[in-house]
């Protein structure tokens, strides 16, 4: 769970996980040195939860995939089975993580993502039309060029098999924001690991700023190309 200015969403996302009927779940805060202190309260709370809640501080902020990444590859050091990557902000229901399991359990299936496009899922009733229509046109966009199959290329809630991960090879991955998403699930399929969806409401934050910037639209969308052309990235 990547973190950057989250300190009042932050208790209420680890409350939701650790409510969760999951055994041997573990939560890994990674913070980007948060100016509001979001460190800080992560560490009070691995103090609270020591055999649950563990931080991991990062001196710069360089990009969400930068994060993921550095998450990532301590919990595949640490051992884990599956890794899910979801945000702070509240706006991944925790509650279904349950049934994201459950799919990632059949056979074939290497990830599963947090769907807004599917049957049963949807955006926060408080994005405007064009916002919708921005993240839909997205993904149209991704899987027109790249063919990837999934309803929710860009999707950031997901759960992993730490086999795939490893495959993916992650570490290499130089890509951020949502063509960070978007690269993963590329090296999914040419890997040939399926990738199933399960719907969920997409919730807009209510405390604090989204961390989307004009370099991360850029980037995103120059992504399809670069991957579809084996362009260094």
């Amino acid at each position: 769970m990547p973190t950057y200015n989250e300190r009042d969403n932050l208790p209420v996302a680890v409350e939701r996980l650790t409510a969760l009927p999951v055994p041997d779940l573990h939560v890994l805060v990674v913070d980007d040195n948060s100016p509001d202190g979001t460190g800080e309260v992560a560490d009070k709370l691995a103090v609270d939860l020591p055999n649950v809640v563990s931080v991991l501080h990062r001196t710069e902020k360089d990009g969400l995939g930068r994060a993921y990444i550095a998450g990532i590859t301590q919990a595949l050091d640490e051992g884990a089975d599956v890794v899910i990557q979801m945000d702070a902000d509240l706006s991944h229901p925790a509650e279904v993580i349950p049934a994201m399991l459950e799919q990632l359990s059949r056979p074939g299936i290497g990830v599963v993502l947090g769907s807004r496009y599917v049957p049963g899922g949807s955006t926060a009733a408080e994005w405007k039309w064009y916002r919708k229509a921005l993240s839909a046109w997205a993904n149209f966009y991704v899987n027109a060029i790249l063919r990837l199959g999934i309803k929710d290329a860009t999707a950031g809630f997901k759960a992993w098999h730490a086999d795939t991960l490893r495959a993916i090879d992650i570490e290499t991955i130089r890509s951020n924001g949502y063509s960070f998403q978007v690269e993963m699930n590329y090296r999914t399929k040419k890997q040939g690991a399926g990738i199933a969806e399960v719907p969920i409401r997409f919730e807009e934050r209510t405390l604090g700023a989204s961390k989307m910037s004009l370099s991360v639209q850029l980037e995103s969308a120059l992504m399809p190309w670069k991957l579809l052309l084996g362009r260094s990235l």
